[in-house]
Formats: structure tokens, sequence, C-alpha cells
């Protein structure tokens, strides 16, 4: 079988021979050759083709050795192979090494787990924040910390040990939901952003250590300064000055060129300015929060860098909450300052809310704060409240109580009126007013204090400075600009340059600072009271001079008080001894435990509880006027206005805005949204006595009687004021300690005033050591 199949073999070889040579025969030599032609070409083609093969086999087998050696590499660093992880193991092991973050196959795996986070947690909750953040063209949603930490416990470890890198796969997997909804929104924002907010554990500028380095950090401060607005590399691509070839693109923090990638040239190159992509770049200065600084040390701060659509979220004087990650940057200037390398340290932000204030209520509180609201003397508690370690001074504790509650601001398109209501203290030395302003400091939601020897005009309002790092001229706001929404506290007015004094007239009144320095033209909020102190030109208050000869300030800034207070260190024995009594208890404490929430008692409040009171009053009522005595106040300016000539105390249109302003924190007194007839009345006294107590001692008796119309006539306090000068007249007179019912009547009712049935009952009465002996129709002082 095998023999006959190979014979068969031969006798077709033979036959196509005789084929192949008949042909032959039949072609001639100019076809042999184009024949010839196409058998070298086809050769050609086929040898370049098996060498094309053989070099893609060695491109494959240099892959392979170099999947081999990075495979090697990963060991070494201790990351197993990528077949090797479990779904959820391989973000536990991000705890060994940052380095998996380079890995392609990780940070594919961590973007799909943060899509599923977002597409998925609560009900779709991020769902809704996506559509509503592209119904809105904005560019970044707010994520929570602990939205993250109840997803996954995985992935908060990672964004706290690696924060920078998380949040830039949290980026990029939050663009990836957007262009699966929106497949056309990257032409409006081209890059969105996820905002870490509520971070629980919140650290102190001061407490930033090496330790915080790369970490999510929280820092509470005031704004101090803010830079312009400048571009800063984000993709960058080079072009070399020898060949002109441009090369890139690369990340502009993480790249260096050493040689061009044509020529092979060392340099020079420059930045392509055409083809590099650029982010906006703003930086902040915080500074610590005034009350929050401790005894004895100044207050720190910390540069705080801005990017996309945080660019002027803040402004200076504005207290923030800043979220973000804590790094350190190399500074040239530092180095050749201190010899030996030194970093700077800034805080690239996440998130940046403002804060309303330090003072947190619960609803516990709030319904403790409506129910003692109620009470039919409320506006005593909480003056009373004010400063119980200082004795008396009630009229001082009024005005301070008025201008921590303050009135409601007025504003239109075109011109805003202050709501807020200034102070100005004048007494003698020794009178607590001091005292008086340290307590605001510690009390208020937001306080700063400076004094009239150490403060300029600059550092009252604001300044222009020029930045070491960028070199741009900004802005630093001053006492007031920090004070915005609170209380600006100054110490020894009078003392203060004349020029400084003028420099605030516009943060008084209209409560802005303009400036336009260094081709910076600006105008910053002051939106805050203004409580000063000051001390008499010589030494002590002189009764027979008016309050413009008494104190070293001109009319302008005197007639942007709302209230004058002016307190004198008279001689009284029963009053002396009664506050030599106060202090040494004071000083002893016998004992007495401090009351906490609401004294009935003592018709007190504890601190902690005026704090709150007085917050929830100034944030939460905003109390109008329903019906008002517009004749009432109208002559009153009027007759004021004839009065103010003689007396050389300026009397403006500003006095008529004041009693608004107090009527309407008289209704924050009482929480109230309606300022009543009462409140009025009792602005109208608070304002009449400012203007009296500023006159000569003769006048002021005279005007007394002019004005007592206007006085709210179950006054009780314009009562015990009036029983307390016959006393001292008394005492002066006839050293006696008694005062006949009938003489007090008289004296009463020749002011206008009727004394009620209940008056030798009430506390007032009693509180300052009076009491009735109704068989001998006396009233009697106790010493």
């Amino acid at each position: 079988m095998a023999k006959r199949r190979l014979e068969e073999d031969e006798n077709i070889s033979e036959e196509e021979t005789d084929v192949g040579m008949s042909v032959t025969n039949e072609i001639g030599s100019e076809d042999m050759d184009e024949i010839r032609e196409d058998l070298y070409e086809s050769e050609r083609v086929f040898e370049e083709s098996e060498a094309v093969e053989h070099s893609d086999i060695e491109d494959l087998i240099g892959q392979e050795a170099g999947s081999i050696r990075s495979e090697e590499s990963r060991t070494r660093a201790g990351i197993m192979p990528e077949d090797e992880y479990d779904a959820e193991d391989i973000f536990k092991a991000s705890e060994v090494t940052k380095d998996f973050f380079e890995q392609d196959f990780f940070r594919v795996k961590l973007v799909k787990k943060f899509i599923c986070f977002f597409n998925e947690f609560k009900s779709k909750k991020y769902v809704a924040k996506i559509r509503k953040m592209c119904s809105e063209n904005l560019e970044s949603i707010e994520v929570s910390y602990l939205d993250i930490e109840e997803e996954s416990m995985d992935l908060i470890k990672l964004l706290n040990q690696h924060a920078e890198m998380t949040i830039e796969v949290m980026d990029k997997a939050l663009s990836d939901v957007v262009r699966m909804q929106f497949p056309n929104y990257h032409m409006i924002k081209p890059k969105v952003h996820a905002r870490i907010i509520d971070l629980p554990v919140c650290d102190t500028i001061r407490s930033l250590r090496n330790s915080h380095l790369g970490k999510l950090v929280k820092v509470s401060g005031v704004v101090t300064r803010r830079s312009g607005v400048f571009p800063l590399y984000s993709i960058v691509k080079f072009s070399c000055l020898k060949c002109k070839s441009v090369f890139g693109p690369f990340v502009a923090s993480s790249f260096k060129p050493t040689h061009c990638f044509e020529c092979q040239s060392k340099g020079p190159f420059t930045v392509n300015t055409t083809e590099t992509i650029y982010k906006d770049f703003q930086k902040l200065t915080i500074q610590e929060i005034p009350g929050s600084i401790p005894a004895g040390s100044l207050p720190r701060s910390k540069e705080v860098l801005l990017f996309y659509d945080l660019i002027d979220c803040a402004k200076p004087g504005e207290e923030v909450e800043v979220i973000g990650v804590y790094k350190n940057n190399f500074n040239v200037s530092l180095n050749i300052k201190n010899g030996f390398p030194v970093f700077f340290t800034v805080i690239e932000a996440s998130s940046i809310s403002k804060r309303a204030g330090k003072i947190e209520m619960t609803d516990d509180d709030i319904r403790e704060i409506k129910k003692i609201g109620r009470h039919p003397e409320i506006k005593r508690i909480v003056i009373n409240s004010i400063a119980p370690s200082v004795y008396g001074h009630s009229e001082v504790k009024r005005a301070i109580a008025l201008a921590m509650l303050g009135g409601v601001a007025k504003e239109s398109t075109s011109h805003r009126i202050r709501g807020d209501i200034n102070v100005l203290l004048l007494g003698d030395p020794g009178m607590a007013k001091s005292q008086f302003l340290r307590y605001v400091e510690n009390t208020s939601h937001r306080a700063v204090l400076a004094t009239g020897q150490g403060a300029s005009s600059v550092g009252l309002t604001a300044s222009v400075r020029k930045d070491p790092v960028v070199k741009e001229w900004t802005l630093e706001g001053g006492a007031l600009v920090l004070a915005d929404k609170g209380v600006c506290l100054i110490d020894e007015f009078d003392k203060m340059n004349e020029h400084d004094r003028t420099s605030i007239h516009e943060a008084m009144e209209q409560q802005s600072i303009s400036i336009s320095k260094a081709g910076i033209v600006a105008t910053l909020h002051a939106r805050c009271s203004v409580i000063a102190a000051a001390n008499p030109i010589r030494g002590r208050y002189n009764g027979s001079l008016t309050f413009s000869q008494n104190v070293n300030l001109s009319d302008p800034i005197i007639s942007r008080f709302d209230i004058l207070c002016v307190t004198k260190d008279s001689i009284d024995a029963g009053e002396d001894e009664k506050t030599a009594r106060f202090i040494i208890d004071s000083h002893g404490g016998c004992g007495r435990e401090k009351p906490n929430g609401f004294d009935a008692k003592r018709m007190m409040m504890s601190q902690d509880l005026l704090r709150k009171y007085i917050l929830y009053a100034r944030t939460n009522v905003m109390p109008a006027f329903n019906d008002v005595d517009i004749e009432k106040i109208s002559s009153l300016y009027t007759e004021l206005r004839k009065e103010s000539l003689p007396s050389g105390l300026p009397v403006t249109v500003r006095h008529v805005e004041s009693i608004v302003r107090i009527s309407e924190a008289f209704a924050k007194m009482r929480l109230s949204s309606i300022v009543s007839a009462e409140d009025i009345d009792e602005a109208i006294s608070v304002v009449l006595d400012s203007f009296m107590g500023a006159q000569k001692y003769s006048m002021s008796k005279s005007l007394r009687k002019k004005f007592v119309k206007y006085f709210n006539r179950s006054n009780t306090d314009v009562l015990v004021f009036l029983l307390k000068e016959m006393f001292n007249e008394k005492m002066k007179a006839f050293r006696s300690q008694s005062v006949s019912v009938d003489e007090f009547e008289r004296r009463i009712s020749s002011f206008g005033f009727s004394v009620p049935s209940n008056f030798y009952l009430c506390d007032l009465f009693k509180n300052n050591g009076f009491r009735l002996d109704k068989e001998a129709r006396l009233i009697l002082r106790s010493t």
C-alpha cells in the first residue's frame, strides 16, 4: 500500500515538472523578469514581518521582565500580587504603606468603592446632593465624615492616614458619578470636589504638631488677613529653549525637568503658559479666637490655602472653622534665617464654615431660656446678673446689658442703619470701669479688648501689609474688624491720639471700614457694639462742669455713643459700709455656692445661663414696632435740642435712633417680637438719664422737673433715685437717717410722679436698705 502511494507521488511530480517546463517554454524572457521581481518583493515583505514579530516578542519579554521587577519591588514593599487580594482585604493593606495609591488596580477599586458610597448611602442621600449641585451650577458637595465612618471603617482609616490622596480619589469618584448622571456637566464645571465636614475632633492652632502632618485637622480661628487670588500650576508643560520642543503634561508638584526629551540638553526650560492648566489659589491667615487664648500667651496664627470654589469664602474679621490637610512646605527664607532646614506649615482647606458663636445650646437650654423670658421681672433679673462681683452701679449694668443685646439693624439697597448700641463709661478712679470691660470680654460670645495707649488707628481699623511669601499687599483687620457681630471694648479711651480716635468715626456709625492704600480699595465690616471707658481730665469728675468739659473727647465722637454713664465716687456712709461688706464677702466667699441656672430668691441667673440667654435673644429675637407714639418721641427730641444749647452736650438725630435701638433691646430682654409702649418709655428714661447725668448738678435738677412727663410714671427706679437724693441731702444738713413719708410724697408730686401703694413693699425699695415705719410715717435707712 505504501509502495503504491509512493509510486503515485512520483508520477504526479513528473507530470508537474513536465507542465512547468511547458509553461516556461511558452512564457517569454520579459515576463520571467517581472515574475522574479514579484518574488523578490514578497520575500522582502516576509522578512520585515518576521522582524516585526521578533521585536514584538522582545517588547513582550521586556514588559514581562518589567512586571516581574515591579512585582519584586512590591513584594519588598510588603504589597502582595493583585490576584491574591480579597475585595475587602485590599483596603486593610493600606495600613502598611501608601504605595498602594500609586498602583492602578488599587485606585480603581477604591474609586469603585466611593462610587457605591455616593450612589447607595442612606436612600441615595448624596445622589440628591449631586443633583442639587448640578442644578445650581456648583462644583462641590459636602461629605460628612460620620457618613463615611458609618459606611466603612476601612475608608475612614484611609482618610485618617492618607488624607490628601484619599480626597483626590473621592474627587475622581464624584466626577464619575456626576458624569453618569449628567454627561455634559464637565463642560460647565471641569472639576468637582468633595468637601469633608463633621470632623469630630477639633484641635487648636497652638496644639498642631509633627504628628498631625498629612492628616485631616479641624481648627477654629478669626480671619486676620486675606491675600488676592492667584493662578497656580495644576498641570504644567515645559518648553525647551534650544530645540523649541514642548513636553508634558506633568503634575506641577511632582516633576521638575532635568533634560529635554528631544535634544537631550539640560536646559534651559520655561513653562509653556499657553498649554499649562492653572487653578485659583488664595491664602488666608487665621488667628486664635480671643476667648480661647491661655492667660499670659500671645495669639498664634496659621496660614490656610484655598483652591477652586473656596476662594473668597471668608473675610477678615469673620470667625471660621477650617477642616483640611496639615502640610509642610519648603521655605528658603526660613532656612537662610535659621541656618538649617526648616519647613513652614500650612493647612490646605477641604471645607470652611462660618461660626455663629462659641456657645452651644441644647433643647433643654432653649426651653429654660423661654421659661425665664416669661418672668414678669425678667429685666431686673438680667440686669442683676450682669457683673455680680461688682456692687451697685445698676445704671452701668443696665447699659451693658442693652449693649450686649443690641437692637435690630435695618438694611436697604442704598443705606444701612446700625442696630448695635455704643456705651461710654466716664467716672472717677476705682469705679470698676475696667472690671466691667473685662466682664464683658469673658461673657460675650465674641469680644475684643484694646487699650487707648496700646491701640493705634490701624490697630483698631485695618492695615495693609506686604505678604512675605507672595510679595503682594494684603489686608489685615484690626480690633473693630475682628469684633464683627460682637463687642469691641476700648479701655482708657481718652488716652488715645486724636487722629486715632477720628479713624473710628466711620466704624462706630456706618459700621464699616474703608481702605484705599497700596492699590487696594476695599470695605470691611465692623458690625459691633463699642463699649469704651474713660477718665475725667482732672482725675475726678467735677459736677459743676459739663460732660464735654470733663472729658478729652470731641463732640462728633460723643454723639456716636447711645448711652453715657457717669459714675461718681460720692461719700455715703451707708452705701460705703455696704460696699465694704460686699467686697469682704466676695473675697472670703463665706461658703456661698454660685447659682446654677436661675436663682428665684436672689433674682439672678448663673453666668453660663446668662451667656446663652443673651446669645439666644441677640440672634433669634428680632422685635418690630407695632404702635409707636411718634408724637411723644418727636416732642422729646425737640425739647432736648433746645436744652442742649446751654448744656454743651450735643443732641442730634442719632438720639432718636438711640431711642429706637434701646427700645428694641428692651424687647429682646423680654424675648418679645413686638416693641411695647413700656419698652419705649424705658428707652426714653435711659436716654434722659444719660443726658441729665452729663449735665451740671444744678442744671440736672431743673431738667429732671422739666422732662418728668417723659419718664415712665410707674418706674420704681426713679422713685428710689429721688429717695436716695433726699437722704443724701439730709445726711449733709442734719446727719439724719430718716425721711418723712409726707415730705417724700410732696417731693415726688413736684416732679409729676405719684407713689404707688405697693412701692414700700417692692424688692427694690428693700434691697436699697429702706424700710417704712408706718406708725411714725417715716422712711428709715439701715446703715
